[in-house]
C-alpha cells in the first residue's frame, strides 16, 4: 500500500475511468469485451457477451469493479441467460482464478503473474494462464487504442482548487501503467501525490491514508457504488459523479461541493441528498431475460 505524506489539512482519493476520464465506455466496448469473447470463446453468443459485460462493467452496482471478478460476473449472467442455453453455449466459471481472487487482494497482472509461476493444481493453473493471456491483451489494446480522451469539463478547475489545501491520490482499479499515462498526457498527473491502481491494492486499501487526516477532511470521488463502499470502510466522506451526469457532478462540485468540503458543512444532510441521488442511477437487475435456478 502506498504511504501518503501528509503535506496539507485535507484529503482527496479521486478514482480515474469514468470518473475524471470519460474513458469507460471506450476501455470496455472496443477493449475489454472484444477481447473476452475471444478469449473465453463465446463468439456464437458475442451479442449477449457484450449485453452481459457492460451491464457488469457499466450499467449496474457493479460499475468499477476490478477487471477479475467483473469478468467473473459477466460470466455468471450469461450462464443465466435463455438465449444462451439455446444455443448450446455453456460458459464456465475459471475455477483457478475464483482460488486465486479469495486468496490475493492485488488483483493486477504482477500478482497474477507470479501465481502462474508458483500455483499447483495443473487445472487451475491453466485457468490462471488464461486469465493473464487475457489481461494482457486487454492491456494491450487500452494502450493501442485509448488516447485523445481528456478529462471531464471541471475535473482540472476542480483539481485547481483543491490543490492549496489537499493532498491528492488516484485511487483505481486501473493499472498503473495506465494511468500514469492518462493523467500525464492531459497535464493532470502534478495535480496528485501518487497515482494507486489495481497493484497497489484494492481501493480501501488506499483509502487507509485518510486515517492520518482529522475526521470529516478526506473525501472520495468517484462514479460506482465500489468507491463508496471503500470510503465507507475508512470513514471517508463521498462525493458522487453520476453516471450519464458526469459533467453535471463535477459542476456541482467546483460551484458548491469542494466549498462544503473544506468549509466542514459536506457532512450529513448534504452528502445523505447527494447519496440517495446517486442511488437512482445504477441497477441490481439486468433489463435482459435470465433463468432463475
Amino acid at each position: 500500500m502506498y504511504e501518503l505524506t501528509p503535506q496539507h489539512e485535507f484529503f482527496v482519493g479521486i478514482d480515474s475511468d469514468g470518473c475524471a476520464f470519460d474513458t469507460m465506455e471506450l476501455k470496455h466496448k472496443e477493449c475489454f469485451i472484444p477481447n473476452i469473447i475471444n478469449y473465453y470463446d463465446l463468439q456464437g453468443v458475442s451479442k449477449y457477451a457484450r449485453e452481459a459485460a457492460e451491464f457488469v462493467n457499466l450499467y449496474s452496482k457493479s460499475r468499477g469493479i476490478n477487471r477479475f471478478p467483473a469478468l467473473i460476473e459477466a460470466l455468471e449472467w450469461l450462464q443465466k441467460r435463455p438465449e444462451v442455453r439455446a444455443r448450446n453455449v455453456h460458459p464456465e466459471l475459471p475455477k483457478g482464478l475464483l482460488a486465486w481472487m479469495e486468496v490475493e487482494t492485488k488483483l493486477g497482472n504482477p500478482a497474477l503473474e507470479k501465481a502462474v509461476a508458483e500455483w499447483k493444481d495443473a487445472e487451475q493453473k491453466k485457468d490462471l494462464e488464461k486469465a493473464l493471456e487475457w489481461s494482457t491483451a486487454v492491456n494491450d489494446t487500452v494502450e493501442n487504442m485509448v488516447r485523445n480522451v481528456p478529462p471531464f469539463p471541471n475535473v482540472r478547475e476542480c483539481l485547481e482548487k483543491l490543490a492549496p489545501k489537499a493532498d491528492m491520490l488516484v485511487v483505481s482499479a486501473t493499472p498503473n501503467d495506465a494511468l500514469e499515462r492518462e493523467w500525464a498526457e492531459h497535464g493532470l498527473r502534478d495535480f496528485v501525490a501518487a497515482i494507486c491502481g489495481q497493484e497497489s491494492g484494492k481501493k480501501n486499501e488506499t483509502l487507509q491514508n485518510a486515517k492520518k487526516f482529522d475526521a470529516n477532511k478526506s473525501l472520495m470521488i468517484g462514479d460506482a457504488p465500489g468507491d463508496y463502499k471503500a470510503a465507507v470502510a475508512n470513514d471517508v466522506l463521498f462525493y458522487p459523479i453520476n453516471p450519464g451526469a458526469e459533467e453535471a457532478s463535477w459542476k456541482r462540485f467546483l460551484e458548491e461541493g469542494i466549498d462544503r468540503f473544506l468549509g466542514g458543512t459536506f457532512a450529513g444532510d448534504y452528502q445523505a441528498e447527494l447519496l440517495k441521488e446517486f442511488d437512482t442511477y445504477l441497477p441490481e437487475m439486468p433489463s435482459f431475460e435470465i433463468i432463475a435456478d
